[in-house]
């Protein structure tokens, strides 16, 4: 059995199974590069038309980073770390599928994208959400 050579993701490919081998390709740096971009990622929900109804999820699914990567909710796998974090370095690229500049459907492939990692994820976004109410009604 061979070793998985390493690449960088190839952010040009939508479907669920280019998707998931993408996702094979994420790293610790991948995850810091998003932990550095939050801010500008926030805004590009926050501000844009099409992608504006998913701010909270968005900001949902940076709370799960945080909480994975600081050691206080470990229940998820990688593959759901690295769904994550593929699909908001896609959502940062500008020059995805369809460019973000395009009026009326620069944003579109992105939400779909979105959309795709969530269906994907649901299980463990839904148990965290369970965990982080609990907590919550706790501290």
């Amino acid at each position: 059995m061979g070793l998985k050579k390493k690449k960088k993701a190839d952010l040009k490919r939508i479907n669920e199974d280019s998707f998931n081998e993408e996702v094979t390709y994420i790293d610790e740096k991948d995850v810091e590069i998003i932990f550095e971009n939050e801010e500008k990622i926030n805004r590009k929900f926050e501000k844009k038309g099409p992608l504006k109804k998913y701010i909270d999820l968005v900001k949902n699914l940076f709370f799960m980073l945080k909480d994975y990567k600081n050691g206080n909710y470990r229940e998820m796998p990688w593959h759901t770390i690295g769904s994550i974090v593929l699909v908001l370095l896609y959502v940062l690229n500008p020059l995805d599928i369809i460019p973000d500049f395009i009026p009326g459907f620069g944003y579109v492939d992105d939400a779909g994208v979105l959309a795709l990692a969530l269906k994907l994820i649901q299980t463990d976004f839904d148990n965290y959400m369970g965990w982080r109410q609990i907590k919550e009604g706790t501290d």
